[in-house]
Parts: structure tokens; C-alpha cells; sequence
């Protein structure tokens, strides 16, 4: 591999991350920066496959953002083997006219654009548009425990075919090179994986015999369309018992060097459930970067350039990778869902702060609810208000005329308040945030509580960043009245204060001292280390507050009126959380009604029958949470217009939060002109 010098490094001198920075080769195509934007399902096609303008905008804004390489999401090669509801096909010619508009908008922004091609085998779900799960062996779908049934030989052929006019297709439509997908527990892996191979003829048994169905579709994808590159993702490990070697996945990637691939992309695990799934799209716990030392080996082992994935969040995190010489290339896929000029940003050609991908995994669990992908740090991806001119808009902001400029108070200096500001100020609005307690952040302190959060930091640090560059004031401690809002005489009143811990519905007199979750995440020594305490409700704040106890030694019981712990969070991470739970000894009580207190117990109905809990040290309450309003009273005595945003708005998370927040910021510019008041201040 040839590597290149960049603008970038020769027009800078010394960029901040050099490695980065580097251009370089993957078979004849030339890389502008070491930044490869990996495959990730996104559910903005149509329902019968075909891509849309929401599709053409989210690659879009990516290459326009720096990226030098693309994979699009995994394409279906089958009308009967369709990944999502609205995933995007290429089993047919009439699905390359909308790929080619895909291609054209990637390529005119600067990037190499790759189609991914995908058959999910026995991951397969009837759910999903009726699709049936076939794989090497007959057996029952991993997670959802469908029948499962065997592929003959003239099935396997005819997948193969498909394959190959898929790639037909691929390179008609314009694309540089194709990504067979042979990681992460689909059809390919599980051919490889003598966890579910268990055939006796040529596609079974054997290394080489698991290792032909992969080695076949490539050399036809070759031999049919030879200008065509050809890469393949494979999963580096199942990281499961009975899982295939490192040696092994080492000879396969050696074989299909020698079948004239031109890059290996490397990922982890496999999707088929949770505790599998958490190695491909990882929870908070995994270290950053956690696949190099995996990686590694491969690399060393090839004469081919090695792509690698996993935990790559910041531009230290990609540096570091490509410095202990893992790989060749970074792949980022939750980081540029988050942050679409994420490469533009580390290269210093966008000067503003990185939007931080904070590892909470909505994206993945959208789409596996068969929703579109969401993020709580950009709401807006895959719309046209994730263009550069709305996400960042200081950088375009021109002075605006005195009868356009507003004056905006934002009450609030959580999330949702200062994402508020950032765009508002942004567009050249005068903004300032009042917060009543003395430090800024709103919720931030809680939701950081818990072990293996610290990703979080990152909605804060962004918006905090933001609002210094643009200098917009947050006066702390102060106390909102009627007559100081007039004084302060602003246009608008944005309304960002937060919620506050929801009480009990119904009255149960506890014995035990009665504590709110929200008091024992923000002061845990308020509990006696070794404590035996019960927490009521098992949702999201409910497991990070038993999680943070454990860590203290503490015995613990959480009570959920649901069947499960906390299913608003992300499967994977909520996997990792009640495993860990689970490991401590907490005891995990779900589908209870409290009925009464006895003594230091409470009686629950669990399926119509009775037990007592003992309550032990302490009861803490985790059943959610409601707007704070506080504050709205003075704000309407002020008779100032106003408008509530985030929580005190509507509890949710920081997705809704953040996206609630930049839509009313914008919503600014659409107020009257009116004659201007006086100067924004605290005083008073």
C-alpha cells in the first residue's frame, strides 16, 4: 500500500493526527484519509426496497463531511431474504436507478462510495415481510427459536447467482468497489462456524470445506465482473465457546487474499442475540478501539489493507489504532451517525467541536424494532436539518438586520437549554441562559452516576464547547422572578428546566427511610456502605442506580411492575447491565403489584399470587420522572412569549431532548420582526 500526501498535512504543516490525516490505497482506489464510513442499516428505503431522498442526504452529508471511503448499508441480493422492513434490495435492475443517484451524491462530495451486499441466512425473521431462516443445518433461529431449515446444494447455487448479479448491478450503478458481508453471524459465518455447520458434503466438515461457499461467491463475483474491487467484512471472532479460531479466521482471510479481494473489513461477534451482538455494536463497557488487538494478527498476516471498526469515538481513539499499526483503516459508524462532519472536524477544516457518540446504542435498537435510525446525539440525521448550514450554523451566520435579531432567554443550562442557545446564538441571535442552581448541566451529573457512563459526558461537552466558542453567557444562581424577566426584556423565553423525580402513584407507608433515585445517584454515600435497600421500579434510572449500590457493597432488590428490566434501553446494553446485575446477587423481582406494606415488608401480587419482600435498610424510588415547571408561573406573570423545551416540555431522553430543542432554536427565525428591547442581564 502507497500511501499519499494529503492537503491537508502540506497546506497545515503538522495536522493534529497525522496518521489520520494520511492518505492511502485499497486496490486501485485512492483514499483521501484513513476514515472509512462503515455498513449500518438505516430503514429510510421504501417498503418494497427502493432508496429515497432521506437515504441520498444521510450518505451525502457523510462524504461531504470528509469521509473518504463509504459502505453502504447491506443490500438484500433476494426478494426472499430481506434484512428490514425498509432495507435496501438489488435483486432487481429497477432498484439501480435510485443506488446510482446514491453513488452520484457520495462521489460529487468528495468520497468513494461501496455497496455491501448481505444474505442473513438464518437470521433471517418471518416478522420481518414473512422472510424464512435457512443456514447451513437445519435448527432453530438463535434468538427467536424459528425452525430453521437446511439449504440443498441447488439453493446454495442459486445464492450464489444472486450474489453475482447483485455485483452486476453494483457496478452498473456507478459504485467503486462491492463488500460481501460475512460477519457478524450471517449466512457466510454461519457456513464458516462449525457452531451451526454441521453438513457432510462439500460445504461442511472441513476448514476448506466451510470456507467454500465464501470462496466460491467471490471468485464468480470476480470472473463475472473483473473491474468490480471486491472486499469482505468477517467477524475477526464469534467470541463464544465452540466458535471458530483465530487460526482459522486467519486461513480464511489468507484465502480470499489469494481469491483476489482487496481489502479485509473487520469486525467482532454476531448479531443472532444480545450476549454475542454486544462484540459488534458494543455497550459503554468495552474499551475504545477494542477490536485492534484482534485485528492485529490479520494485518500481520496479509499483503492487503486491513479496515477495522469498534469503539472508535474520538479522533485520539482512531489515532491511537492506526499508531499500534491494528490496521490500515478506521471504520466509524455510530460516530458519523452522530457527527457527520466527524472527519472534517479532526482534520481542522470544520472548525467546531465533534459531536460525540455517547455509546447508548439507539440507533442499533431502533432498527431492530424496525424503526427508523435515530441518535441521541444528532436527532436530526437523515433529514436536510443534519446539513452543516443547521447543524453547526455559526459557520454561515452572516450579522442579521437589528429587526430580525432576537433577544432569547433560556432558563435551564441542561442539555436541551443549551442546545437551544448553540443554535440560536448560531444564527445570530443574542442569547443567554440563567440557571438557578450553581453549576450547569441539568441531569448530566445522574445520568454519569452509574458504572460505564462516562460516554455520556460527551451530549455536554459538545454544547458546552459550542456555547464558549460563541460566547454565550450562562449566570448561575440565579432566581427567576416576574420583574427580573421584564428587566431582562427578551423576545423569547425558552423554558428548559428539566424534570424533577416522580412520587409514588399510590400511598404506601414504608418503614424504612424513603429515598428518590435521582438523591441516591447524586450523593450515593447518603446510604451506608453494605446497605440492604429496595428500589421500586426496574427501568433505565431504576438498573444504573442498583448498578452504582453494587459498587458499594450494597445488598439489593429491585421491584418492576413490568415483565422486564428496563426495555427502554438499547438490547445490548441492557444485556450488560442485568448481567452484571445478575452477577452481584441483586434480586430481580418483574411483573409485581405493591398491594400493601407489613411491618418492614411490602406484600406483592406476582401472577395473582402474594409474597412479602423484606424492604431492608432503605426504600429508593425509581418511577420516573415529570416536567419541572417551577418556574412557569413568573414566566407568565411576565407576559413575555415563551415555549417550553425537553423535559419540563415532555420527560423523554436526550434524543427527543435534543431534538425538540434544535427545532424550536430554529423555529426563531420564523418569529415576527419587532422593534427591539433592552439588553439581556441577570440582575434583579
Amino acid at each position: 500500500m502507497t500511501d499519499l500526501p494529503t492537503a491537508a498535512a502540506s497546506a497545515a504543516g503538522s495536522p493534529a493526527y497525522p496518521l489520520l490525516a494520511q492518505a492511502g490505497r485499497i486496490g486501485r482506489m485512492r483514499l483521501k484519509n484513513r476514515i472509512v464510513m462503515g455498513p449500518m442499516g438505516t430503514n429510510y428505503g421504501t417498503t418494497d426496497g427502493f432508496p429515497t431522498d432521506r437515504d441520498k442526504r444521510y450518505y451525502a452529508e457523510r462524504a461531504r463531511g470528509g469521509t473518504a471511503m463509504i459502505i453502504t448499508e447491506a443490500m438484500n441480493i433476494s426478494s426472499g431474504a430481506r434484512n428490514h422492513n425498509n432495507s435496501l434490495c438489488i435483486y432487481h435492475d429497477c432498484f439501480i436507478p435510485g443506488l446510482a443517484e446514491i453513488v452520484d451524491a457520495i462521489k460529487d462530495n468528495g468520497a468513494l462510495a461501496v455497496a455491501q451486499l448481505n444474505h442473513r441466512g438464518q437470521l433471517l425473521r418471518r416478522s420481518v415481510l414473512g422472510m424464512e431462516p435457512v443456514g447451513p443445518s437445519a435448527g432453530a433461529h438463535p434468538f427467536t427459536g424459528e425452525p430453521v431449515r437446511a439449504l440443498a446444494v441447488p439453493e446454495i447455487r442459486d445464492i450464489q447467482r444472486l450474489f453475482t448479479d447483485a455485483a452486476r448491478r453494483i457496478w452498473r450503478a456507478g459504485y467503486d468497489a462491492c463488500e460481501i458481508h460475512a460477519a457478524n453471524g450471517y449466512l457466510f459465518q454461519q457456513f464458516f462456524s462449525e457452531r451451526f455447520n454441521k453438513r457432510t458434503d462439500e460445504y461442511g466438515g472441513s476448514l476448506e470445506n466451510r470456507m467454500r461457499l465464501l470462496r466460491e461467491t467471490v471468485e464468480m463475483i470476480g470472473d463475472a465482473v473483473p473491474d468490480l474491487q471486491l472486499m469482505v467484512r468477517i467477524s475477526a471472532s464469534e467470541f463464544t465457546e465452540g466458535g471458530y479460531t483465530m487460526e482459522e479466521a486467519i486461513a480464511l482471510a489468507e484465502t480470499l487474499e489469494r481469491a483476489g479481494i482487496v481489502a479485509l473489513d473487520l469486525s467482532g461477534g454476531s448479531n443472532e442475540h444480545p450476549s454475542l451482538s454486544r462484540y459488534c455494536i458494543q455497550p459503554p463497557s468495552f474499551p475504545r478501539g477494542c477490536l485492534a488487538p484482534y485485528a492485529k494478527p490479520f494485518k500481520d498476516a496479509l499483503g492487503i489493507p486491513v479496515i477495522m471498526a469498534g469503539r472508535i469515538i474520538t479522533p485520539e481513539d482512531a489515532e491511537s489504532v492506526l499508531a499500534s499499526e491494528s490496521t490500515d483503516f478506521v471504520s466509524l459508524g455510530r460516530a458519523l451517525i452522530a457527527d457527520p462532519h466527524w472527519v472534517g472536524k479532526a482534520l481542522g477544516e470544520v472548525k467546531a467541536p465533534i459531536r460525540r457518540c455517547i455509546s447508548c446504542n439507539v440507533c442499533f435498537e431502533r432498527l431492530t424494532l424496525e424503526l427508523d435510525v435515530s441518535c441521541a446525539a444528532n436527532p436530526m440525521v437523515g433529514t436536510e436539518f443534519e446539513a452543516l448550514e443547521f447543524l453547526e450554523p455559526q459557520l454561515f451566520a452572516g450579522a442579521l438586520p437589528t429587526d430580525e435579531r432576537k433577544n432569547v432567554l433560556v432558563l435551564g443550562a441542561g442539555v436541551s437549554g443549551a442546545e437551544t442557545a448553540r443554535i440560536a446564538g448560531g444564527l445570530g441571535h443574542r442569547v443567554e441562559i440563567w440557571e438557578q442552581s450553581d453549576v450547569a448541566g441539568g441531569q448530566l451529573p445522574l445520568t454519569t452516576a452509574a458504572p460505564d457512563k462516562e460516554d455520556v459526558n460527551g451530549i455536554w461537552i459538545y454544547r458546552k464547547e459550542s456555547l464558549a466558542a460563541l460566547g454565550i453567557p450562562i449566570r448561575t444562581g440565579v432566581a427567576v422572578s416576574a420583574q427580573a424577566l421584564r428587566r431582562a426584556a427578551p423576545d423569547l423565553i425558552v423554558v428548559a428546566t428539566g424534570a424533577k423525580p416522580r412520587p409514588l402513584p399510590v400511598k404506601m407507608d414504608f418503614a424504612p427511610p424513603v429515598l428518590q433515585s435521582w438523591q441516591v445517584l447524586h450523593h450515593p454515600e447518603r446510604l451506608k456502605e453494605k446497605a440492604h435497600v429496595t428500589i421500586i421500579g426496574g427501568g433505565m434510572v431504576g438498573v444504573e442506580t442498583a448498578d452504582l449500590l453494587v459498587t458499594r457493597g450494597c445488598t439489593v432488590t429491585i421491584i418492576e411492575m413490568r415483565t422486564a428490566l428496563a426495555p427502554e434501553l438499547a438490547r445490548n446494553n441492557r444485556f450488560e447491565i442485568v448481567q452484571r446485575l445478575e452477577a452481584a446477587g441483586v434480586r430481580i423481582i418483574t411483573g409485581a403489584r405493591m398491594q400493601r406494606t407489613e411491618g418492614n415488608g411490602v406484600v406483592l401480587s406476582i401472577d395473582g399470587a402474594e409474597t412479602t419482600v423484606d424492604l431492608g435498610d432503605a426504600v429508593i424510588l425509581a418511577v420516573g420522572s415529570q416536567p419541572n415547571r417551577d418556574s412557569l408561573q413568573a414566566v407568565e406573570d411576565s407576559g413575555i412569549p415563551y415555549v417550553l423545551v425537553g423535559d419540563c416540555n415532555k420527560p423523554g431522553d436526550y434524543r427527543t431532548a435534543v431534538r425538540d430543542a434544535s427545532m424550536t432554536a430554529l423555529s426563531i427565525n420564523h418569529m415576527p420582526r419587532k422593534k427591539r428591547h433592552e439588553p439581556l442581564h441577570a440582575s434583579g
